[in-house]
């Protein structure tokens, strides 16, 4: 099963590891799924770590934001989105998240944003956040 996490996940579950974005990056070292990002994503997660307020706010230190990069950049599969889409207008850089869901035959995306969230669905992706993703895994029907 492939699944997209947004950068607002992967984000959390660096700087909270009791949380349930922490669990959902637990289970995919586990290999309970395959998870896939595009260039895009990559780009926007190395740019929003290296944030000065986050890694002063939550004491990542530049070993443990390399560790973090290393880890997603090896154990991901990258996608090269081939289509753009503007399905999204509030915050057009939200739809590199159903572009590369899309490009990838993802089942879903999990996001704590609001613009993907009101989709609920995409063409057969579903759009959850951290909890519905976790109860779905938790009933086995992930």
């Amino acid at each position: 099963m492939r699944v997209v996490l947004d950068v607002n996940v992967l984000i959390s579950a660096v700087i909270s590891p009791r949380g349930n974005p922490a669990q959902i990056l637990r289970l995919w070292e586990q290999e309970g799924f395959e998870l896939v990002v595009s260039p895009p994503i990559l780009e926007e997660l190395e740019r929003v770590i290296h944030y000065p307020r986050i890694q002063e706010k939550y004491s990542l230190s530049e070993e443990h934001v390399k560790q973090f990069l290393q880890m997603i950049g090896s154990g991901v599969t990258i996608v090269e989105p081939s289509v753009e889409l503007s399905v999204i207008e509030k915050d057009p850089p939200d739809n590199r998240y159903l572009e590369c869901a899309i490009a990838a035959g993802a089942s879903y995306i999990v996001t704590g944003d609001d613009h993907l969230l009101g989709l609920k669905e995409y063409r057969g992706v579903a759009i959850l956040n951290p909890t519905e993703f976790l109860a779905l895994v938790k009933l086995g029907k992930v």
